[in-house]
């Protein structure tokens, strides 16, 4: 079992910046993902960026590529994702998991364990 606990989300204008962090216990397997997702209202969960716990190899989806940094803290146990310029559509609960898959690693069905989510609210 993985236990995963999300904090930092908050209210933001546009242009600004919030850090994601996601405290994890326990692990599925010594090489393992753990993915950052968020789901706006009315759409479908989508991946934002995963790092590979063996590598430390990070992966971001397209709308958080140059924007966003996702990172992992193997002493703590925890997974941060920074975000810095901040758009209204980025608007959504971000929710972190982990998985392990091979392929498609911004898949939500790769991801076995998730987090209640943290809400990131940006305005304009």
């Amino acid at each position: 079992q993985v236990h995963l606990v999300e904090s930092g989300g908050g209210s933001v204008q546009a242009g600004g910046s919030l850090r994601l962090s996601c405290a994890f216990s326990g692990s599925p397997s010594s090489d393992y993902l753990m993915g950052w997702f968020r789901q706006a209202p009315g759409k479908e969960r989508e991946g934002v960026a995963t790092i590979r716990t063996a590598s430390d190899s990070p992966v971001y989806g397209d709308s958080a590529k140059g924007r966003f940094t996702i990172s992992l803290d193997h002493a703590k146990k925890t997974v941060y994702l920074q975000m810095n310029n901040l758009k209204t559509e980025d608007t959504a609960m971000y929710y972190c998991a982990a998985g392990k898959s091979d392929s498609d690693v911004l898949n939500v069905l790769g991801y076995a364990y998730w987090g209640q989510g943290t809400q990131v609210t940006v305005s304009s």
